[in-house]
């Protein structure tokens, strides 16, 4: 495993080199005063699986190095390593892997690496997989899931989309169509896809993902395995995986792609 270490001052440097050597003594640790240097052997080199860095450095903040990690090395964890407590709150807004205080021990260094070589969380049986980074996708146990309509489709995504929420027939029809006509007619079109709907998660032992309370719609968030809920929970998985793309068929899911792009500059 190749670790970097950034820190300006040499002997914090050499101090954190080995303590992350007695923490994994089989890992490879380049060390960098400058996060310049690191950047040029990200670019040119074989990207690390961990990058453990002071934040207040010359030239080019730590904050300022996640940013460019999206782009550099997404799949690398960055792990803040400082003194001043103030800097958590932006870490945690970058989706930053680990924050650990100064002065670092073996112990603490080791629990980052801990989290490096825990498998990511497996589907469960009982909840649907759905991907709305790209195009909406939904798979059930690893297959994926045909619906008879396309506008069945889009009905499901819209109401992940709204995480949980209870949205009115007028909602929806507003959103899926968007161009005037006969409001009557798309409304009994409407029933016709929350019952194709209905019968298709049905079909699979999975009906009770979509909710109806007084003409109202929802779907249980606790019955899926969704990229963009685990993305807004922090898990740097789901972070890295998005690329500016959200549900990119649909125009009224424009709005949220928008939010997800900012919140990951």
């Amino acid at each position: 495993m190749l670790i970097y270490a950034i820190d300006d001052e040499p002997l914090i440097l050499e101090t954190l080199r080995r303590i992350i050597a007695q923490a994994a003594p089989e890992a490879e640790v380049r060390c960098f005063e400058r996060i310049s240097e690191a950047l040029r052997a990200l670019e040119e080199g074989e990207p690390p699986a961990v990058i453990f860095s002071d934040i207040e450095l010359p030239g080019l903040s730590g904050l300022e190095l996640a940013v460019r990690l999206k782009t550099l090395c997404p799949a690398a964890r960055l792990v803040f390593v400082t003194g001043y407590s103030q800097y958590a709150v932006d870490a945690y807004r970058l989706h930053v892997g680990g924050y650990i205080m100064k002065p670092v021990t073996v112990e603490r260094v080791r629990e980052e690496l801990a989290l490096i070589a825990s498998p990511p969380p497996a589907v469960r049986e009982d909840r649907l997989e759905v991907r709305c980074f790209g195009s909406f996708e939904v798979y059930w146990q690893g297959e994926p899931l045909v619906f008879p309509r396309q506008k069945a489709k889009e009905l499901l995504a819209y109401l992940v989309d709204r995480k949980g929420e209870l949205c009115t027939a007028g909602e929806i029809v507003a959103a899926l169509w968007e161009d005037e006509g006969d409001l009557r007619k798309k409304r009994a079109y409407l029933r016709t896809l929350t019952s194709d709907l209905h019968a298709l998660l049905a079909g699979i032992g999975m009906e009770d993902v979509l909710l109806r309370q007084h003409r109202q719609w929802a779907v249980r968030t606790d019955k899926l395995y969704c990229d963009y809920y685990r993305m807004l929970s922090g898990d740097m998985e789901a972070v890295n995986s998005f690329h500016g793309e959200y549900m990119s068929r649909y125009s009224w899911a424009e709005l949220t792609a928008g939010r997800l792009q900012l919140q990951n500059l």
